[in-house]
């Protein structure tokens, strides 16, 4: 028997490592469809930094990173990059690309930065199965893998491609999680340290390393009340505790964040409170029943009173820093549409639909509650864990997008523990046939109940594969710098648009030309057409941001003053009302028109950028403030020639644009993109005769009779090098 046990335990095993390598496949190749149907490039708007960034890291040393000063950025302040950002991203593709120099294979960094976040998708699945056994059996683990490799919530941020922190950082938290319980069962100093190594990469990696600062401490919060607290418990907290806090440290943007941070305090205040509870055991086995419970109640009073007085004094002297206001816009969703507008004006910041729930997990979210009620049956520590961690992100999935991210592992997770449960149970044919009382026709009836269940779960299966294949093809592997769309013959029509412009800035533009765009734009300016930009994503400078608000919500020549005081040379719009492209820059225009309104409310007001109705228009019933204002006047500027002077339709708004000529004094146009979403204008700098710019460009327009100046679609030039 031991021989035979023995080649069905290999087998078992070899059968495991074959499911695990075809899940990884698996997870890769889904991520893959945007370099094959595109080509190997960078996504959407922050990666670009990163990849500027880990270009900078090879091309120069560790210390010279830290110590980045980016002069190419936020004109005229710069800025001080090594120590604002997070570098486990671009330290982890540095290091790769070293390690396969070092082999001989010297690949490109772009190509790293391309497909680091498939490759370590394949590593998230191995992490979710690892976790998933501790929580069940290796068959639930298994399935949580495959399930969490192909689930189009985690793909969204995870293509190729998409070069961003998030890339990585599902991977260490699943890994952290899954140390973190191995050190809870085990009470291993081994494990905890282990579990604290993986979160300070994760601590350097994403800023969402709050959400595991957090959670954890609140596990063992959870266990205490439960009357759980053992000494396993206070080992693996305390090594973890101590060993984080002190790594996460050496990580120069948090730096003494974890112990001067409201966000860190439930941390610090959980391993304080871990402390006076196994004081309190120690007192319990030292004095009587009547005296400890004096005891305890004595210290409880005074431990919340000095603690919560403590915190309060400490906040109000500066020594902690308050509560950001990213952490309030999670409790209050309209908190940072009053107070921040700039983080309510990200689209991911905002509420998740409904439908987004299905679209991203498919039938898991309705199997997520019953894998909870699973967990409640047995109700282990690590169950405990996974329920608050459920608990608290699907409040905050619902609040924010993005969060979704973070909610999809568990959703894997509880979805695979039920879907095992049910086949532990549906498949079990011995519990079957060792039921004899029964009649045949019993039996036949009970079997083909099962296959019922069995087969519809199968299909269930299938359907999420065919499920997520699309979405991820379709939706999700689509580069916002490359945009596709359909010929009238149905075949494929793309749309080069942003690469085209930022070509032109790169080929056509001094090297030390100044672009004012919103700061969407800003990292993919620098990254692509490698010219300074007075904004950008990293969005630290809410005055400098609300400037270029302002300047795009004045009038031509109240703006011309901010262009001129930034030594701007060029400003870029991004307008489709041509094409149909909704994401342009008079849909985000309200929100510039806020953010400005925050700082300058006696200069800008929103309420006059509506109609009398209270309507945002564009056509002729806007309103004169509207207009006038220089967004405006640079999107549909020359804009009826495309309709040869007809009437011009926006097809974004659905609206008739006024006949009126719009005519530019202080910029003029330099180049339009070829579906005209792309425009950039150059500043003017100056009259030759001494005239201001204004009362230049009138009497040119009165030398010609008043009639327009002919406009010609600059063409697209290329400097001689």
């Amino acid at each position: 028997m031991k021989p035979l046990t023995s080649v069905l335990q290999t087998t078992a095993f070899a059968l495991k490592v074959v499911i695990i390598l075809s899940i990884a496949g698996a997870a890769i190749s889904s991520r893959l469809f945007s370099v094959i149907r595109f080509e190997s490039i960078i996504h959407e708007f922050d990666p670009w930094f990163n990849y500027r960034a880990t270009k900078y890291l090879v091309e120069n040393n560790f210390n010279d990173f830290l110590n980045w000063f980016d002069d190419r950025t936020w004109y005229p302040l710069g800025r001080v990059t090594g120590g604002t950002l997070y570098p486990g991203l671009m330290v982890t593709s540095g290091a790769i690309w070293h390690v396969l120099r070092k082999l001989s294979m010297p690949i490109d960094i772009r190509n790293i930065c391309v497909l680091l976040a498939p490759a370590f998708s394949a590593l998230t699945a191995y992490a979710t199965y690892l976790f998933t056994s501790e929580l069940k059996d290796s068959g639930a683990g298994l399935l949580a893998a495959a399930l969490i490799a192909i689930a189009p919530g985690y793909i969204s941020r995870s293509v190729a491609g998409s070069y961003d922190n998030e890339a990585i950082a599902i991977t260490l938290l699943m890994t952290t999680f899954y140390l973190w319980i191995k050190a809870c069962k085990l009470g291993s100093i081994f494990w905890s340290a282990l579990s604290a190594l993986c979160y300070f990469y994760m601590v350097a990696a994403w800023g969402g390393y709050v959400f595991i600062t957090n959670l954890i401490p609140l596990h063992i919060f959870v266990l205490i009340l439960m009357g759980r607290y053992s000494a396993k418990l206070y080992v693996a907290y305390t090594t973890w505790y101590a060993l984080g806090t002190l790594a996460s440290m050496q990580i120069p943007f948090v730096g003494f964040l974890p112990i001067r941070s409201n966000d860190h305090m439930a941390a610090l205040g959980v391993f304080g409170l871990i402390q006076l509870v196994a004081f309190g055991n120690y007192v319990k086995s030292s004095t009587s029943s009547k005296q400890f419970k004096t005891f305890l109640t004595v210290s409880l009073v005074l431990i919340i009173a000095l603690g919560v007085s403590g915190l309060f004094a400490l906040t109000a002297a500066g020594l902690i820093a308050p509560w950001t206001g990213r952490f309030y816009s999670l409790w209050d969703t309209g908190y940072a549409k009053l107070h921040i507008p700039i983080i309510a004006s990200v689209s991911e910041h905002q509420p998740t639909a409904w439908p987004a729930f299905f679209f991203d997990t498919q039938f898991l979210i309705w199997l997520f509650p019953a894998g909870i009620y699973l967990l409640f049956q047995d109700l282990a520590n690590e169950h405990v864990f996974v329920i608050i961690y459920s608990v608290l992100c699907s409040y905050f999935a619902g609040v924010m997008i993005r969060l979704m991210l973070v909610l999809t592992p568990v959703i894997c997770v509880c979805g695979a523990i039920a879907i095992s449960k049910l086949f532990d149970v549906y498949l079990n044919l011995r519990e079957l046939a060792a039921t004899s009382e029964e009649t045949r026709k019993d039996r036949i009836f009970q079997l083909l109940s099962r296959m019922i269940v069995i087969m519809s779960f199968g299909f269930y299966l299938c359907f999420f594969v065919y499920h997520c294949t699309w979405v991820s093809s379709t939706a999700y592997s689509s580069p916002s710098v490359v945009l596709a769309s359909r010929n009238p013959d149905g075949s494929q029509a793309i749309i080069d648009d942003y690469r085209e412009a930022y070509y032109w800035l790169r080929m056509n533009s001094p090297e030390d030309a100044k672009i004012m765009a919103w700061w969407d734009y800003g990292y993919q300016i620098g990254g692509m057409a490698d010219r300074t930009t007075l904004v950008d994503n990293n969005t630290w400078n809410n005055t400098h941001i609300a400037t270029v608000g302002k300047a795009m919500s004045s009038p031509e020549d109240k703006a011309y003053e901010i262009l001129v005081n930034h030594d701007v040379d060029y400003v870029l719009v991004i307008f489709g009302g041509l094409l149909g492209y909704s994401g342009d820059d008079i849909n985000k225009f309200l929100w510039m028109v806020r953010i400005s309104e925050g700082i300058w409310p006696e200069d800008i007001s929103e309420r006059s950028f509506f109609t009398a109705r209270g309507e945002y228009k564009v056509d002729d019933q806007a309103s004169q403030t509207m207009q006038n204002s220089l967004m405006y006047k640079l999107s549909y500027y020359r804009y009826h020639e495309v309709f040869g002077m007809q009437a011009a339709t926006d097809r974004v708004r659905n609206q008739v644009i006024p006949k009126k000529d719009i005519e530019l004094d202080s910029l003029e146009e330099v180049f339009t993109s070829e579906n005209w979403i792309v425009r950039v204008y150059q500043v003017k700098k100056g009259d030759n005769a001494g005239r201001n710019l204004q009362e230049a460009g009138s009497f040119e327009r009165k030398a010609k009779g008043g009639r327009n100046r002919s406009a010609k679609k600059p063409e697209v030039g290329l400097r001689e090098l």
